[in-house]
């Protein structure tokens, strides 16, 4: 047992080495995709960020006005099919930036699915392991498809097109007891708007984030860890200062989530908020000066998940 443990290891250290709602059809512009060299043609300035609805976890596919994708995070292992075949519909056919936020199977379990059905440029992932035949797979599907695996951390930029300011401002510790503040945080800008992508990261990494100094003012706040009353702190909330909220998470789920203490947060700042248990699929998109989305935020009407 002590020697499968450390080759595992081993293999973990080469590759880091290698180092409610209703359709609002005012604003939803419909999805026309072409394919150029592998990549989705320009969309005329458009910037669209697909949350897509994997139930109880996250996943993020990222179109650039330029053409460059970016998918953060692919939900629970039995999400990975649904995953791929949303962007395969959208007419992609590769993934330049795939992130694995943090090794929890609600954000990495579609993982190797995904690495195995797309052309990917570079995927990063936090320096931290679990002993779990999740993470094991997607390394095993990075290393036969000779991925290297680059470090998530702050400071980190990420190539989305000329157009686009993509960075990562979190983790930026190297030791947390909780798995989850090892999250890949992600800002993004285009023109005049903005979006945090937060994965799991909760108080202690929102905190470190808030001394760093960074600009966390987002039109767009990705709420972290499904709504959890562990993160969204007042603080940060005050900080970030979002237009829209997305909280992504499954119907009557086991946690909880969202909770009512963020919920409250939320409201209490007339935050409208967009939920994947109740809008299914969201799509937000940006022209560079303002935000819109394909459904409109506490209409939920049965049958009309995406």
């Amino acid at each position: 047992m002590f020697k499968k443990i450390l080759i595992f290891s081993l293999i973990v250290t080469l590759l880091f080495s290698l180092a409610g709602c209703s359709l609002d059809t005012t604003n939803f512009n419909q999805v026309q995709s072409e394919t150029q060299n592998s990549t989705v043609q320009s969309k005329d300035g458009i910037l669209k960020v697909y949350f897509i609805d994997v139930g109880q976890g996250d996943s993020i596919f990222i179109e650039s006005p330029d053409g460059k994708t970016m998918l953060i995070d692919a939900g629970v292992p039995e999400m990975g099919k649904k995953v791929v075949d949303y962007i395969k519909s959208l007419g992609v056919k590769k993934i330049d930036i795939l992130v694995g936020t943090h090794p929890h199977e609600d954000h990495i379990g579609g993982m190797d699915y995904v690495i195995n059905n797309f052309d990917i440029g570079k995927f990063y992932m936090p320096k931290v392991t679990t002993n779990t035949k999740t993470f094991e797979y997607v390394l095993n599907a990075a290393k036969n498809k000779g991925l290297k695996i680059d470090v998530a951390k702050a400071g980190v930029s990420l190539d989305l097109g000329p157009e686009i300011s993509a960075k990562m401002i979190a983790p930026n510790g190297t030791k947390y007891d909780d798995l989850n503040e090892y999250s890949a945080v992600i800002k993004l800008n285009y023109g005049d708007t903005s979006f945090l992508f937060t994965g799991d990261a909760e108080a202690e990494s929102e905190k470190e984030m808030i001394n760093q100094g960074y600009d966390l003012k987002s039109d767009v706040l990705k709420i972290g860890h499904h709504g959890s009353y562990t993160s969204t702190t007042a603080a940060f909330l005050d900080a970030v200062d979002p237009e829209y909220a997305v909280i992504s998470c499954g119907k009557g789920n086991d946690y909880g989530h969202p909770h009512s203490v963020t919920l409250k947060k939320l409201k209490a700042r007339n935050i409208p908020v967009y939920r994947t248990d109740e809008c299914g699929t969201i799509v937000a998109t940006s022209d560079g000066h303002s935000v819109s989305f394909n459904v409109k935020p506490g209409d939920y009407v049965p049958g009309q998940r995406n």
